[in-house]
């Protein structure tokens, strides 16, 4: 393999003559070799993004020559379309608060302008990555302003997916609208509901849900750009810093404001810990819904089996005919790998130190990775699940009409010592509360009937006619 010698203050190291990347970037792969994984591509486009608009802020305020400036835009362009990626050798997760990944994008934007204008990789005298692709910025303001821009970028696919979700979980709280089930609280028989209100009560939440991811999104639109290094703009240009928020918010087709305190902008990430809150908090309601879909469709024979999952892939390898709720499985799985990445990112954020934090790859390693997870997590979810659940209402309302539960209904006319009783006693001998209501003589059919209604017990309207099978 050719090589070509590059040099940086740590001395001079053999980069191969093809790269578009350079000696930074090598050291940083020796270095850096943590989990194999490079630089999210939305990341790495926005990266290229922020240095096409300091290019042109730059051209324009006369401090980069225009045909430099022509050049970086188109290396910059090709970057965005997906190209040249390959030459981001850097791992997501890098010592140095994100210079490695600036300097990657540095390198190669820079070499692939040198071959633009007709020059070799490497020759550095035609563009060099610090002084003309770097110029007017530091990583301190380029690398948490690139993680915003990805953190907007990647969020609507999610709150795309939580919107399926709920119109899914909509329709099935219509579809469940009349079918009488047991309410259960700590897991035992309390008082009679509807299938229906139980998915209403999770389109709620998913709707809740959403509107804190879109405002938690609210803070990601503050931007500490042209605050250089620690928020005091150094070495960058006043028509620089007035412009090139603008500049940015242009590329990346996002309204962004730069930040009225750009020292605070540059020390504190509360902004990533919010969003990240939003994600976790949405991933928990998610896996509380999958546990109680895996209850309520257990058995099918042994268990509570109210609801039938869509049977999507055989259970096991040795009991033949078992059907594993694997799609609330997986979502579960996914939620505790995003309640451990916020976890890292409230750490990260609060082992920042004075003008600056350290930690922002691994925040954004896993603020990017729990965003892309579970939608992808949500989008199986409303397919593969919600959209194909069926009632089982026989089984439903059997196990009201035989629950000791409903002797609550009793409390107001007999007392609930009484109540209590005939409760204990339906539970040791195994007859429902309406036959020893009518076995004691208490109330008379009629008024049995309308004490016990499991219509009005549940809410129904009396309008709503219930399904023939049901009762």
């Amino acid at each position: 393999m050719n090589m070509r010698i590059e040099a940086d203050s740590i001395g001079t190291l053999a980069v191969p003559a093809e790269a578009y990347y350079g000696v930074q970037s090598s050291r940083a792969k020796e270095n850096f070799s943590i989990t194999g994984t490079k630089l999210h591509p939305e990341l790495i486009s926005n990266l290229a993004r922020i240095k096409k608009a300091a290019a042109v802020v730059n051209a324009q305020s006369g401090n980069l020559a225009v045909g430099k400036k022509d050049a970086i835009v188109q290396a910059c362009d090709e970057i965005v379309a997906g190209y040249f990626h390959e030459a981001f050798i850097v791992d997501a997760i890098q010592g140095g608060a994100g210079t490695s990944a600036n300097m990657n994008a540095n390198e190669v934007i820079a070499n692939r302008a040198i071959e633009i204008l007709g020059g070799r990789k490497g020759d550095y005298r035609i563009v060099h990555p610090n002084d003309d692709v770097n110029l007017c910025q530091s990583t301190n303001d380029v690398f948490p302003t690139a993680g915003k821009m990805t953190v907007l970028q990647l969020l609507p696919e999610l709150i795309a997916e939580l919107e399926k979700l709920e119109w899914a979980l909509g329709d099935k709280a219509e579809e469940f609208a009349g079918v009488i089930k047991m309410g259960r609280t700590q897991m035992q028989d309390a008082v009679p509901t509807t299938l229906g209100r139980t998915f209403q009560a999770y389109r709620s939440f998913v709707k809740r849900d959403i509107r804190h991811l879109m405002s938690a999104a609210e803070e990601m639109k503050s931007l500490n750009i042209g605050g250089t290094a620690i928020g005091n703009a150094i070495n960058a240009t006043p028509e620089y810093l007035e412009n090139i928020t603008a500049f940015v918010s242009e590329e990346a087709g996002i309204a962004f404001t730069q930040a009225e305190d750009l020292f605070d902008a540059t020390q504190n990430v509360d902004g990533f810990v919010r969003v990240s809150a939003a994600i976790k908090t949405a991933a928990v309601n998610l896996s509380k819904m999958s546990n109680d879909l895996r209850l309520l469709s257990s058995g099918p024979r042994a268990g509570i089996g109210e609801i039938n999952l869509p049977a999507k892939q055989n259970g096991s390898s040795i009991m033949p005919g078992k059907v594993n709720p694997v799609i609330p499985e997986v979502v579960s799985q996914v939620a505790f790998r995003v309640i451990g990445n916020d976890l890292t990112i409230t750490m990260a954020a609060e082992s920042g130190q004075l003008e600056l934090n350290a930690f922002e790859p691994i925040i954004f390693h896993a603020l990017f990775e729990s965003i892309d997870c579970l939608a992808h997590a949500v989008a199986t979810l409303t397919v593969n699940c919600i959209q194909g659940i069926q009632a089982n209402e026989m089984v439903c309302y059997k196990q009201v009409e035989e629950s000791a539960g409903i002797a609550t209904a009793l409390c107001p006319t007999i007392g609930y010592q009484k109540a209590s009783a005939i409760a204990k006693e339906s539970l040791k001998t195994g007859k429902t509360v309406r036959e020893l209501v009518l076995e004691k003589g208490l109330f008379s059919v009629e008024e049995t009937d309308r004490i016990l209604d499991l219509k009005r017990m549940a809410g129904i309207p009396a309008t709503l006619v219930l399904r023939d099978k049901a009762i």
